[in-house]
């Protein structure tokens, strides 16, 4: 007969991710458990958590633009971009895209974290010194961590620091910074930090995500901004994802940068290229920008409006450069019951807690948007400051 007895030769299977159940609960006290909340596509609230930053991921140009290029190129790229999942829609998207922020050449990814980790792991290795500034988004400190180079982490938005870091290191040196900084939306002093870069024969890398699309020229970018768009030393990458409203990222730089990524970038190589819907959204957004370009002004002044009412009203908030406006939080739980109340009353706000901020502190993240009326932005002022920790409910 057979025989059902359990085992009792080996370990327990159900043990063997019990650590996990100890990981959750300290995550819970500590009030930084994340959890997923699908929208549905008709949510009726004001959306100031998402990164869509010109109004342009809903345009009609652009949606029929991601639909024309499901249906000629089919719903995936079908591989790597060396294989068969290079198109000429993405072509067309290198040239303009390296054309409008003025660097010789781009090369599209399938998002810009995988940008990111292609320049750091293509241009430094064993050998070479990377100094990352403090206030780095991830994928640029995972980029640090993977590229096997020695790792030095300075102050934030110190190029004093980066000087000294750099000084005397005999091999190849790379300096690496967001442009705009995520998490309080404060502009990296790009200037000095190229001339100290120069002084030292260093390279550098920006990411310029909250930055394209939102400052310079008509939207060309921080780099464009500081005059560093198209220098010899200089690699930016961007995302297709806030401004452009699509998907994706991209790395712009020297022909020869470029050249080499095709060829030693393992997010590229191994990868299957970015999807031709979000490649022609990208592209249409991207017309659209080039033919609007008021819309980065006024998503800088949505921005401007967002502060002064939220800083007329008590609260700490720091004065954005680009389009992010971070307000601070008394802790991790207050963070997050605060944007609950936010988005119960039809407001949605970002809410950033460690390890996702850098120095600790909880807070909300406004993101502005070109599209937002004046009476929007009152709405969500008034929201926010109603509700917030040590506030009246009614708004006094």
């Amino acid at each position: 007969m057979p025989d059902d007895r359990t085992p009792d030769d080996g370990a327990d299977p159900r043990r063997v991710f019990a650590w996990l159940d100890t990981a959750a609960e300290t995550r819970r006290r500590a009030g930084l458990t994340r959890v997923l909340r699908p929208r549905a596509a008709d949510a009726a609230f004001l959306d100031l958590a998402g990164n869509d930053y010109l109004g342009l991921g809903r345009h009609p140009e652009v949606t029929a633009a991601a639909a024309e290029a499901a249906h000629r190129w089919g719903a995936g790229a079908g591989g790597s971009r060396l294989v068969t999942g290079s198109t000429a829609l993405h072509a067309r998207l290198e040239a303009e895209l390296a054309a409008f922020c003025g660097f010789e050449a781009a090369l599209v990814f399938a998002s810009g974290y995988a940008a990111n980790l292609a320049v750091l792991t293509a241009l430094a290795g064993r050998g070479t010194l990377v100094v990352s500034d403090a206030g780095n988004h991830a994928s640029l400190i995972d980029g640090c961590r993977l590229s096997r180079a020695a790792v030095t982490v300075v102050p934030h938005a110190d190029p004093a620091a980066f000087g000294k870091a750099l000084t005397g290191y005999p091999g190849r040196t790379l300096a690496v910074s967001d442009t705009v900084f995520s998490v309080d939306g404060d502009a990296a002093p790009l200037g000095p930090l190229a001339a100290v870069c120069r002084e030292h024969g260093a390279a550098l890398v920006l990411d310029d995500a909250h930055g394209l699309g939102v400052m310079g020229d008509g939207g060309r970018g921080a780099t464009a901004a500081a005059g560093l768009a198209g220098a010899p030393d200089v690699v930016a990458t961007v995302t297709l994802s806030k401004a452009l409203g699509s998907q994706g990222g991209a790395v712009l730089g020297p022909a020869r940068v470029v050249a080499h990524l095709v060829n030693a970038a393992r997010t590229f190589i191994f990868d299957t290229g970015l999807a031709p819907a979000a490649t022609g959204a990208a592209l249409a957004a991207l017309r659209v920008l080039r033919r609007e370009p008021d819309r980065p002004a006024r998503t800088r002044a949505v921005a401007a409006a967002l502060h002064g009412g939220l800083t007329a009203a008590g609260l700490t908030a720091v004065r954005p450069d680009a389009a992010v406006v971070s307000v601070r939080a008394p802790s991790p739980d207050a963070a997050v019951a605060w944007a609950e109340r936010c988005r119960a009353a039809g407001v949605a706000v970002g809410c950033f807690r460690p390890p996702s901020v850098p120095d600790g502190v909880a807070r909300l993240r406004l993101t502005a948007r070109a599209d937002l009326t004046d009476a929007q932005v009152a709405t969500a002022v008034r929201t926010v400051v109603s509700l917030a920790p040590g506030f009246a409910r009614d708004g006094g």
